[in-house]
């Protein structure tokens, strides 16, 4: 008898729960498929999105780069400077890869060209 009662309780609870699943996710119908989309559509953003991000990102990118390159270039024995770590001084000595800056009289510090910020106009350093 228990064991009767016990199977009709379980037929009812998983009648209800087809019951809510039914309710809560609706049956898929199939439907006449659409026409594929021209292909031209559908990579279209893709198309617009790489000039955008070129002339946005990359393209600027280059510009600093090539400014800062010619700005080392540039770079000789006299000049005026500030690194990244907001030091100023005077270039004592270039090398390849690394100049010596003089930020007082007689203290050398030497340091990577790539840290250079800023070149500063002649006699900024006499007003600091």
């Amino acid at each position: 008898m228990l064991a009767l009662m016990m199977d009709s309780l379980l037929v009812s609870t998983m009648d209800c729960l087809h019951a809510i699943v039914d309710a809560l996710i609706p049956a898929a119908y199939a439907q006449a498929g659409a026409p594929p989309p021209n292909p031209i559509i559908t990579f279209l953003p893709l198309i617009v999105a790489v000039p955008v991000i070129y002339f946005l990102m990359i393209r600027p990118q280059q510009k600093r780069s090539k400014e800062m390159r010619d700005m080392l270039g540039k770079l000789a024995k006299g000049d005026e400077l500030i690194i990244t770590g907001g030091l100023a001084g005077r270039v004592a000595a270039i090398g390849e890869v690394y100049l010596t800056l003089e930020i007082a009289d007689n203290v050398l510090v030497k340091v990577q060209k790539s840290a250079v910020a800023s070149v500063l106009p002649k006699g900024t350093l006499k007003s600091l």
